[in-house]
């Protein structure tokens, strides 16, 4: 439906504002000197939407100004904002100069097979399919944003884009033979840190980032507990504090700095807000003679021991604050005899034993 309306200037001028609303599209105005263009003009916009030939405002915007407008807006928000900062980087320097209409499904399409075959960006080999999607999720997010809050678009084209398989996941952890060497070259590393991070992240599965920005007002002596309040998932949840851990933090509590309350602070002038443990892992995986392991299979390497003590997925999931049992399913393989457990069980309370 389009309303015309009648203006006039200061000096007198006569023009005519014209706008027109059609159900699921964001509104389109102009102005005109002659009443007979606004009407000309209404009735092609009016007919180019509904035959889908009319893109409105998408082709008054660039990619690059929409990016530019969610970084100001919403990219504070998120958690991740670093890592999806640089994906949105991606898209800023292959099509950022393009206008919105013409990121069309082809396009991008094409944008996440570009994106497959250019290599990683740490080490060898092409991006994987994990990555890609991770690429595609981010410029959909932006697309969202310029469809709901901008009306920059009609609807969001990666809609429309085939998201490459991904693999089922990696599962790596410490075996009862390469846990207690690593633990040892821990305790022997010349880094004092290592070996309470490390023990952390084993006896609580916590994510890297839950256990390195953890701070002493989140410790619970009494309840032996430290409280995620913000964690990856926005969940609250309670890691518990045993054996060691709970040990050296006691410890530690006697000397805490006054100025500053992380249990890892970073070194001075670092630009990361805790302390970046890289090296002295690397190197106590070397003297333990530990290879294709990384600081995220310490959270596996809990969840599988968990797995084969007969924790149920459910439990496990609770632990590792996951929403979602399909990333606790990878783990169901290692504890065989307790589905066994399980039918005997049943067998009983049938009476079919």
């Amino acid at each position: 439906m389009a309303t015309i309306e009648k203006r006039v200037g200061g000096d007198g001028a006569v023009t005519y504002r014209v706008k027109v609303r059609l159900k699921g599209h964001a509104p389109e105005t102009a102005s005109f000197d002659r009443r007979t263009d606004a009407k000309e003009w209404a009735q092609r916009i009016e007919a180019d939407i509904k035959a889908g030939r009319h893109f409105g405002t998408s082709k008054r915007h660039t990619l690059a100004e929409l990016l530019d407008r969610y970084e100001q807006s919403e990219l504070s928000k998120l958690k991740s904002a670093r890592t999806v900062k640089a994906k949105l980087d991606w898209w800023r320097r292959h099509h950022g100069e393009k206008m919105l209409s013409e990121m069309t499904r082809d396009i991008i399409a094409k944008a996440r097979d570009d994106l497959q075959a250019t290599p990683k960006q740490r080490g060898s080999g092409q991006r994987s399919a994990a990555d890609v999607n991770r690429t595609l999720a981010a410029l959909s997010s932006v697309c969202s944003f310029a469809v709901k809050e901008l009306g920059w678009l009609d609807r969001n084209p990666l809609e429309l884009v085939n998201k490459p398989s991904e693999n089922k996941g990696r599962v790596r952890f410490l075996s009862s033979e390469e846990l207690p060497r690593f633990l040892q070259a821990c305790r022997e590393s010349t880094n004092s840190h290592l070996y309470l991070a490390v023990v952390l992240a084993l006896t609580t599965g916590a994510r890297q980032s839950e256990v390195m920005g953890l701070r002493w007002p989140q410790i619970d002596f009494a309840r032996r507990t430290a409280l995620l309040g913000d964690s990856k998932n926005g969940d609250a949840r309670s890691l518990p504090l045993s054996g060691d851990a709970i040990r050296l933090l006691r410890e530690r509590a006697t000397v805490v700095a006054v100025d500053d309350n992380r249990l890892f602070p970073p070194k001075q002038g670092s630009k990361s807000p805790y302390l970046d443990l890289r090296a002295p892992f690397k190197a106590a995986l070397n003297s333990a003679g530990i290879v294709d392991f990384h600081w995220h299979d310490l959270r596996h390497t809990a969840a599988s021991y968990l797995a084969m003590a007969g924790t149920s997925p459910l439990m496990i999931s609770k632990i590792l604050g996951q929403r979602t049992m399909a990333m606790v399913a990878r783990y169901s393989h290692l504890a065989p005899e307790s589905v066994v457990e399980l039918g005997d069980l049943l067998a009983t309370r049938m009476g079919v034993e």
